[in-house]
């Protein structure tokens, strides 16, 4: 029912457009062969606000206000509460230095606008693929420690990454190879610090009018839980026109499909399965993205899903997760 607001009006059957792979994802594949030649564009201190997004226009103001519950809520309107985003000097640490957060180019990633039935359908959503790095498995425990972003549709400022202060020892960098020393260097940016530049990051991305949809990997155990407890921390609220996807059920899917060989959901099992090479650092962010978005494309044309599929039969939102957990919790006394 998702994507009814969205594409009511395009008056579409269900899951009857072009495939991902054979429309939206035609160039995918070219990611691995232009990797190492993505252009950096870095942000520094309050110039962030006059980056150019992705879509030929600046980023917005946003406003950092309080709601009646005392969440932080990240919002285009104008409020007398709170701070500008713009003037990041008056929201962060003192010692924070944007140029460590790296957005950058990714001209092989351009998501082809081939829907013959409705050419208006590729306008309304913004595919961002996303993985993050904690320090362990717990979400009251432990912190992430890295994140990184792509907008599938590519062009300026389409990938977005950075290592996270955790204001704790990294006790497993055999996992990640993140190390206590690379997250304390002096302007890596805290949770706190980049909730702020991340949500407008994202904003940046989206088209006018449009839906964002952010999809991971076990995204709905693990990532996404994971940024609704960091974002709580800090008394911010994820935006409520997020939907995420995690891609771990239409793995199973394709498990059970007729003639399929993949023998496990994992990512790296997924990457084996489609011969997807692995470019740089397995589970660094930046990396399982890149492969993450390899193996959409090509799990999307296997399944003969779409992005209106996706968002309609997969997708869910922060709040139906919180509550589900606060459920659990409940039922678990």
């Amino acid at each position: 029912m998702r994507a009814t607001m969205c594409f009511s009006h395009f008056q579409l059957p269900r899951c009857q457009i072009h495939t991902l792979y054979g429309s939206w994802w035609k160039k995918v594949n070219n990611l691995s062969k232009t990797h190492e030649n993505i252009s950096k564009v870095r942000l520094i201190g309050p110039s962030i606000y006059g980056l150019q997004g992705g879509h030929s226009r600046r980023w917005t103001q946003k406003f950092v206000s309080t709601n009646t519950e005392g969440k932080n809520v990240l919002s285009g309107k104008t409020t007398n509460i709170g701070h500008q985003i713009t003037d990041v000097s008056s929201m962060t640490h003192s010692n924070l230095d944007t140029s460590r957060i790296e957005i950058g180019e990714c001209k092989s990633v351009h998501i082809e606008q081939k829907i013959s039935e409705n050419k208006d359908v590729s306008k309304c959503i913004t595919v961002i693929v996303f993985d993050i790095e904690t320090t362990g498995f717990s979400r009251e425990n432990d912190r992430i420690i890295e994140i990184a972003l792509q907008d599938l549709s590519g062009g300026e400022n389409s990938t977005f990454q950075t290592l996270v202060n955790p204001d704790m020892i990294v006790t497993n960098p055999q996992i990640h190879g993140i190390s206590t020393y690379m997250v304390r260097k002096i302007g890596v940016p805290r949770m706190k610090e980049l909730i702020p530049i991340l949500v407008q990051y994202v904003r940046s991305r989206q088209k006018p009018g449009g839906q964002t949809l952010l999809i991971s990997h076990n995204g709905k155990t693990f990532d996404v839980p994971f940024l609704i407890s960091e974002f709580n921390r800090y008394s911010y609220e994820i935006p409520s026109d997020w939907y995420f996807v995690d891609t771990m059920s239409p793995a199973r899917e394709l498990m059970k499909a007729e003639g399929s060989t993949l023998s496990s959901k994992s990512l790296q099992a997924l990457r084996e399965y489609y011969e997807i090479p692995l470019i740089g650092q397995a589970h660094r962010a930046m990396a399982d993205v890149n492969v993450l978005a390899l193996v959409l494309q090509k799990m999307t044309r296997d399944l003969k899903l779409t992005v209106p599929c996706l968002l309609e039969s997969y997708s869910f939102t922060a709040s139906e997760i919180s509550n589900n957990l606060k459920k659990k919790k409940k039922n678990s006394r």
